[in-house]
């Protein structure tokens, strides 16, 4: 629903490059931020139905605080972040609705060092897109397999500045046609092989170790609640 709901928004934004209908000369930063904004809500809404435990929240919450912390002295460094790796890997641990909400917390919280600004909502969408893909490939793989998490976070470097690259076109860019539509995202090119760069090389090194670790932490956080159903 959520991904159909993108493509539709992205299908109508496209038209616009063809376009002179007035339709199309409308604030599209403006739409798009209020469009994310649904279905963040939509996300967290989901998790709560989920009803996770205390304790799971409370992991969850550590691991959005971590995935945050990381961004701020990694900011300097333009594409690289460690920010996606956490995300990714919380959401294959946890599923879809923890990483999303791991990766849109990390994105607000971290900005409010970095900046806030109605860029936020599209980078909280699109962290949090991350964890649900990263969990979406662990439901096709019953152990890790970091081969297969490498070659998605390598992707996703990608995929992360090709959304983004729209709300800087919408926001930033004028007037809104094909030409400056392609000259975003060859200039956004260096900086997004940085970021899936980065991506590889820090799934490769601390991969196995973090999903070991989150792992056995979920496994005591299943425990436990368990004992407490009981009693």
């Amino acid at each position: 629903m959520f991904i159909l709901s993108i493509f539709l928004m992205l299908s109508i934004l496209g038209l616009g490059l063809i376009s002179d209908n007035p339709l199309f000369t409308a604030n599209w930063a403006l739409i798009s931020v209020l469009f994310l904004g649904l279905v963040i809500t939509a996300f967290f809404r989901s998790f709560e139905r989920h009803s996770p435990s205390a304790k799971e929240i409370a992991l969850i919450a550590t691991m959005a605080a971590l995935a945050a912390a990381v961004r701020v002295p990694f900011a300097i460094l333009p594409g690289i972040q460690p920010t996606t790796f956490l995300v990714m890997i919380t959401g294959w641990v946890f599923g879809v609705q923890s990483g999303f909400v791991v990766g849109a917390l990390a994105a607000l919280a971290s900005n409010f060092f970095l900046g806030q600004g109605p860029w936020t909502p599209w980078q909280m969408f699109c962290w949090g897109m991350g964890g649900v893909a990263a969990a979406l490939l662990a439901r096709r793989n019953t152990e890790f397999n970091l081969q297969k998490f490498t070659i998605l976070a390598c992707s996703w470097g990608y995929i992360f500045g090709w959304l983004m690259n729209i709300w800087h076109w919408v926001g930033f860019i004028y007037p809104l046609n094909m030409k400056t539509f392609l000259a975003t995202y060859v200039a956004s090119f260096p900086f997004d092989t940085l970021h899936a760069m980065g991506n590889v090389v820090i799934s490769l090194t601390f991969g196995k170790t973090f999903h070991h670790v989150i792992q056995r932490f979920k496994r005591k956080i299943t425990v436990i609640t368990l004992k407490e159903n009981e009693n």
